[in-house]
């Protein structure tokens, strides 16, 4: 690797998040953006879908894992990786570790999606499962490496992982200009404080909002009440957006988001059926959040160009949401 690591203390500026763009290229999809006439039609405004569901190992998450996994030294890649993780982040991290031909152990809740699960064995990671508590992840992992003496990469609190994940804003846009707003989910916040990023360096006028779903809107009370407050075992489809804000992506989201907005669990569903029979292409519920919002806030959007960042599309084609109803 020619390219030296981006300093693991420091907010990623511009010309890191650039240079993780080409330490990331012989491994990452830069992935298509999508239009979609009739959802312009539906919303009065052009709509730029950034398709993260179609990056390897099905979501964004693939390229912090990569950033981290390819620039760690030698010494401490020969002791393996290791992560805790409902899905998105561990499918990442076993595929980019097997890339680089090192071990990967995973730490995940027995209430993982079971496409996500075998996804990760399918990756070649080694799986200890736990409760579905954050207490009994975190204390999992560190029984595992304690056992291992892997090296921890953390889903979202690590600058390294947000530089990655920066890098998705960055193609967006570079590929289209001159959008007034950015849409991301927002869950443990590595995706989000990324887009800030990018979009505080490449495009100084476009605004980032967030989307969360309302059953899991610990960024939203956090947000508004401007004040760090913790996700408390929340029920939500958008499995991938349980998570709490970390230490380091909080204070980017507070200072650089312009908006949390919300989206109910019908919307979600009805957002993902949208997106499955008008695009033909099949992203998660966790995904389809930025589309959500926009159902539920037309006005807020009208006659604005947004990108909407379809963060991944590993689902369960077992369990549709929409089928699970009528059983």
């Amino acid at each position: 690797m020619n390219e030296i690591a981006i300093p693991l203390n420091h907010l990623p500026n511009a010309e890191d998040i650039q240079r993780v763009r080409r330490i990331i290229a012989p491994y990452a999809h830069q992935t298509p953006v999508l239009t979609s006439q009739t959802f312009d039609q539906m919303l009065g405004a052009s709509l730029f879908f950034k398709c993260e569901n179609l990056q390897k190992g099905g979501a964004f998450k693939f390229r912090g894992a990569t950033h981290a996994v390819m620039t760690l030294p030698e010494a401490d890649a020969a002791r393996g990786v290791c992560t805790h993780s409902s899905g998105n982040h561990a499918q990442a991290l076993a595929l980019a570790a097997s890339m680089r031909g090192i071990e990967a152990h995973i730490v995940m809740p027995d209430n993982a999606p079971r496409i996500k699960v075998e996804a990760v064995k399918g990756y070649g990671g080694q799986i200890t499962f736990c409760k579905p508590t954050l207490q009994d992840r975190e204390a999992t992992l560190q029984k595992v490496m304690e056992r291992t003496g892997a090296v921890e990469i953390h889903p979202y609190n690590d600058y390294r992982i947000i530089a990655g994940q920066a890098t998705a804003c960055a193609e967006l846009l570079e590929t289209t200009r001159k959008l007034d707003i950015i849409i991301a989910p927002v869950g443990g916040g590595g995706l989000l404080s990324g887009t800030i990023l990018s979009a505080r360096y490449f495009s100084p006028g476009t605004k980032v909002i967030a989307a969360e779903p309302l059953q899991a809107n610990d960024a939203w009370k956090s947000f508004t009440q401007k004040q760090f407050v913790p996700s408390e075992n929340p029920v939500t489809i958008a499995d991938g957006l349980r998570t709490s804000l970390g230490s380091l992506t909080y204070p980017i989201i507070m200072d650089g988001v312009e908006d949390i907005l919300t989206a109910t669990e019908e919307t979600i569903v009805k957002a993902m059926k949208l997106i499955w029979e008008r695009m033909k292409i099949v992203v998660e519920p966790s995904g389809v959040l930025p589309l959500a919002i926009m159902l539920e806030n037309p006005d807020r959007f009208r006659g604005k160009r947004v990108g909407l960042i379809l963060s991944g599309g590993n689902t369960d084609l077992d369990h549709l949401p929409w089928l699970e109803k009528k059983r």
